[in-house]
């Protein structure tokens, strides 16, 4: 059983992190005793940077009609397509923001022609808000919704757009986006559907412990309901280049972040997979992670446009995912957007399309 609501608020305050990475790390050994951790090839392309929702958080949108705002054409996506393959990808994802004038025929065209092009490519595309949007401008149920992009191709869909999952921070943040109920709607109805999702959380945007316990609690209620997440995947605001940054008094740190990533692994008993991250805490951060719970570190992201938006310029290679990995005692193991992982020879796995991988 995990930690109940109040024990994740006093480890919160608390400032024992050793013993809270030791913790968090023996519960990591006995859900994954097989010492992997495992990476993932893939990339985000940012098919669209307008937006209807102007987060204070956010340095990446443009409003409906800027000169400096772009919609991305199928062959542009294409070629990242081809691109991502030829460096050993699986999948990719596919997000942008929520454009005010696109609708299901659009979204269902972009996913046909893509799967028509690349049928055994993994597409982990859109987040809620966007889905909302589309069913919105649509006309459409959100269960309809879901269920059309998925027959045009949609595999799965991330955790983006969670923030924190309490409607104060959101009113705070992002008040034009979708309330947490709704954010919960859509993961609910995408696992009823047969979808699998992530789990995400943005901390250190001037929200209480409480916000984060609450946000927490949320997503172990929808798991235990569903079994819909694969992962959970908690990552620092990055403040530069936003509104929202200029009224941050205390950013989170890399403390912070290792403590909450080991009080999530305490926390989900429910949830396999849980995410250290590099790109917003950097490589040795991500690495420490490794023994603070985690038993993945995603992907190299070939392509990043959101965050970079907001001044971070961490990035990585897959030989040096593959090198922290080792150096802290553990196996590295590539695998897809679904946690499923390859066992090749290594000229086999960086060369091969996914339709050569085998599946273990």
């Amino acid at each position: 059983m995990g930690l109940s609501k109040q024990e994740a608020l006093e480890l919160f305050r608390s400032d024992d992190l050793v013993g809270i990475g030791l913790a968090a790390d023996q519960l990591r050994k006995r859900l994954h005793p097989e010492n992997v951790v495992t990476y993932q090839i893939d990339r985000n392309i940012n098919y669209t940077n307008f937006c209807t929702e102007y987060c204070s958080f956010c340095a990446f949108y443009r409003p409906m009609g800027s000169t400096e705002g772009y919609l991305l054409d199928l062959e542009t996506i294409c070629q990242k397509i081809d691109e991502t393959l030829a460096l050993g990808g699986t999948g990719i994802l596919l997000q942008g923001g929520l454009h005010g004038e696109l609708r299901m025929d659009y979204y269902e065209n972009l996913l046909r022609s893509i799967k028509q092009r690349y049928p055994l490519l993994h597409l982990h595309c859109f987040s809620a808000p966007e889905i909302i949007n589309i069913a919105e401008l649509s006309g459409l149920t959100l269960r309809d919704t879901i269920a059309r992009l998925r027959d045009a191709g949609m595999d799965s869909f991330p955790g983006a757009g969670a923030e924190i999952l309490d409607d104060e921070m959101r009113r705070r943040i992002s008040r034009l986006k979708c309330t947490a109920g709704e954010w919960v709607d859509v993961h609910r109805t995408a696992h009823q559907l047969g979808l699998r999702t992530t789990a995400t959380m943005m901390f250190g945007c001037g929200e209480t412990y409480e916000h984060r316990v609450n946000h927490f609690e949320t997503l172990r209620q929808i798991q235990e309901e569903t079994g819909g997440f694969t992962a959970f995947i908690p990552w620092m605001f990055q403040p530069e280049n936003t509104p929202l940054g200029r009224t941050i008094q205390e950013p989170a740190t890399a403390v912070d972040y290792l403590k909450t990533l080991a009080l999530s692994r305490l926390y989900f008993d429910n949830i396999e997979n849980i995410q250290s991250s590099w790109l917003t805490p950097g490589i040795k951060i991500c690495q420490i992670g490794l023994r603070f719970g985690a038993n993945d570190v995603g992907s190299i992201i070939i392509e990043e446009n959101v965050v970079a938006a907001a001044g971070c310029t961490n990035r990585t290679t897959e030989a040096e995912l593959r090198r922290i990995i080792s150096d802290a005692g553990f196996l590295p193991v590539k695998r897809d957007s679904l946690y499923r992982t390859f066992f090749l020879n290594r000229s086999a796995e960086l060369n091969s399309p996914p339709a050569q991988l085998a599946v273990v």
